[in-house]
């Protein structure tokens, strides 16, 4: 929908064109008819669509406008206006260093200021029964969403390791750095190990499935309602994947990791205790059949490469479905089934409230005894995206040192499909700076303003 609007100011080059709406990408011809105050707009049949910049930004044009009657004389201007809900350009995920604590998602004033709204909303009435997952029961229109979600990140890790095969992804053995292309980035960023004797230049080796996602563990637990994990078990308790943990305690059976499954709310005695409903009158449970068949990791023995450019593309594809899939089912189900963070380091704990083991080695770790400040967790802290420098052309994969403000990020799983021939998704094009011209040599890169 494009709306015309007109301004009273005079420019001396002619009328201005005012194009308002969503959707509004392209090069507009304007021609004047018999009336001066009707403007037609029309859309040119090249357009901008090869400009990235004029379909993800939000900038304004202003078109001088002539009028082709001589005698004509207009005392309107117009302005074209182009806007878009997506910005062209966004900043890079922050990094945080080891001695700053990570932000709370939603600030302690606003959590105290809706507590409070609950308190006066609920002052007076009746007690409303606590509703799944917090009752004990799972949620039952998430449970076909865990299996998605967890076979989502099976087929990511296959596809990844077929992937590896022909797209090169380097990892500095000093620190947790990689890089996706077929030679190393030259930027002096490291901070490991001696880091001051290479000035700064990564050491790069191969990089695994691990080094693109980061294998984040939580502690399994039987009974997700249960005690807190103290700090003598810590080592008798079962760690697993962070994400297959979310999936259990949403609804997934898998026989190696068995969990509490009620099917009668418990029944509150106090303000953090409970009671088991008596489930003794209801018939023997029936084994369930899994919804969806689990799938299984590929050995590395039995990983085959693609074998042209044709499937090599599809993969991409279907890979980079896969991680979107994962990290939307999991963003919806970390809504309903707490997830917990250290403020300080990465642990994760998938439950209420975080367990008590003294493991945190993070930044003053001493004066908190080694326990963990555990705070809200977001998508990135439960799935960290991993962002590396984007290579703008596959074929010249050498990045120049002087040009590094030119260039943009993405995730590693996303620049690796790319480079395998998948389409650039909308979400991440703002951190990639595709409308951002790379100057040829540093005499250029100095006359950019």
């Amino acid at each position: 929908m494009v709306e015309c609007v007109g301004s009273p100011n005079l420019f001396p080059h002619g009328p201005l064109a005012v194009l308002r709406g969503k959707g509004v990408a392209g090069p507009v011809k304007v021609s004047f008819q018999n009336n001066p105050q009707l403007l037609k707009p029309y859309r040119h049949p090249a357009g901008l669509g090869s400009l990235h910049s004029f379909q993800h930004s939000i900038s304004t044009i202003i078109l001088p406008l002539k009028s082709r009657i001589p005698s004509l004389k207009l005392c309107q201007s117009y302005a074209l206006v182009i806007r878009s809900e997506i910005p062209q350009n966004a900043d890079f995920p922050r990094y945080y260093s080891r001695k700053e604590k990570k932000p709370f998602p939603v600030p302690v004033l606003e959590l105290r200021r809706a507590a409070r709204e609950r308190f006066k909303k609920s002052k007076g009435q009746p007690k409303k029964p606590v509703p799944p997952p917090k009752n004990g029961l799972i949620v039952k229109s998430l449970v076909p969403l865990a299996y998605d979600v967890f076979n989502a990140r099976i087929k990511l890790i296959n596809n990844l390791k077929k992937l590896l095969k022909v797209v090169r992804v380097h990892a500095c053995s000093c620190c947790n750095e990689i890089h996706v292309g077929s030679v190393g980035h030259p930027f002096r960023s490291c901070r490991g190990q001696n880091a001051n004797i290479r000035k700064g230049l990564h050491a790069w080796t191969n990089a695994t499935v691990d080094d693109i996602v980061l294998p984040v563990e939580a502690y399994h637990l039987y009974d997700r309602l249960g005690k807190r994990i103290p700090h003598e078990e810590r080592f008798s308790i079962p760690r697993i994947p962070a994400v297959v943990e979310l999936c259990i305690q949403a609804g997934v059976n898998i026989p190696e990791f068995p969990a509490k499954r009620r099917r009668k709310p418990i029944i509150s005695i106090g303000k953090k205790e409970f009671v088991d409903a008596d489930e003794s009158e209801l018939p023997d449970p029936v084994p369930e059949v899994p919804e969806k068949p689990l799938l299984n990791e590929i050995p590395d023995s039995e990983i085959v490469a693609p074998s042209d450019e044709m499937d090599t593309a599809w993969l991409a594809e279907e890979t980079l479905g896969a991680w979107e899939k994962m990290r939307r089912g999991a963003k919806r189900l970390m809504k309903m089934y707490p997830v917990r963070v250290c403020g300080y380091c990465p642990e994760v704990h998938v439950g209420p409230s975080g367990h008590k083991a003294q493991n945190c080695g993070a930044h003053k770790h001493q004066q908190r005894n080694g326990q963990h400040g555990w705070q809200a967790a977001v998508l990135d802290d439960f799935i960290p995206p991993r962002y590396v420098w984007h290579v703008p052309d596959v074929n010249e994969p050498t990045l120049h040192r002087e040009l590094r403000n030119f260039y943009g990020q993405a995730p590693a799983v996303v620049e690796m499909c790319i480079q395998a021939g998948a389409v650039v998704p909308e979400e991440y094009k703002s951190t990639m700076r595709l409308d951002v011209g790379i100057p040829s040599d540093l005499k250029e890169a100095e006359m950019v303003v």
